[in-house]
């Protein structure tokens, strides 16, 4: 059986794909940094975000949205300095306001299990070319948390996130993950 076509050579992918990569996570605090993990890399390769995460958790007081709400300028620009991690505005400041929003939805784990009924959805993909950008339902979620205030958060982020989250079981049956998952 062979991994899925997206988990290249290396073994960081090897390792993401094979130990975290679409296995449900229940924890809202590591729901939300995937979330904005995922924002991060729109525009490059997973690969460079994989590499940086460790620099994300420390710039980003490990994504402690109770911690990250209360920033402001002083920490937008220090965050810009910071050669470990995607040094973008836009980026850098809608984490902060992915923070409050965040806060303002409650539970945040809940309410994204909310959107598959509690169980993760599990398609039966023979081909990385069937595998969507985006569905009907990330688009959904996708306008949810644009009108609470999220930014970064476009349906292809969404999906990309609903599946490393293990919202979505999107393995590729040719995967030993897929079933294990």
């Amino acid at each position: 059986m062979d991994r899925c076509g997206w988990a290249g050579p290396e073994q960081i992918y090897v390792d993401y794909q094979d130990t975290e990569w679409g296995i449900p996570e229940y924890d809202g605090r590591a729901l939300w940094e995937k979330l904005i993990l995922d924002g991060f890399q729109a525009g490059l390769s997973w690969i460079t975000i994989l590499k940086k995460r460790d620099n994300f958790r420390r710039a980003f007081a490990g994504f402690d949205p109770e911690v990250i709400s209360g920033w402001g300028e002083a920490e937008v620009r220090a965050l810009l300095q910071d050669a470990g991690i995607i040094r973008h505005r836009g980026k850098i400041e809608a984490t902060i306001t992915n923070a409050r929003a965040v806060l303002e939805l409650g539970d945040f784990s809940a309410w994204c299990w909310e959107y598959v009924d509690g169980e993760p959805l599990r398609n039966n993909w023979t081909t990385m070319a069937e595998v969507p950008a985006s569905t009907p339902l990330s688009e959904q979620v996708s306008k949810y948390l644009k009108k609470a205030g999220f930014k970064f958060c476009g349906p292809t982020i969404v999906y990309a996130w609903m599946q490393a989250c293990g919202l979505i079981n999107d393995h590729l049956v040719t995967c030993p993950r897929h079933l294990q998952v």
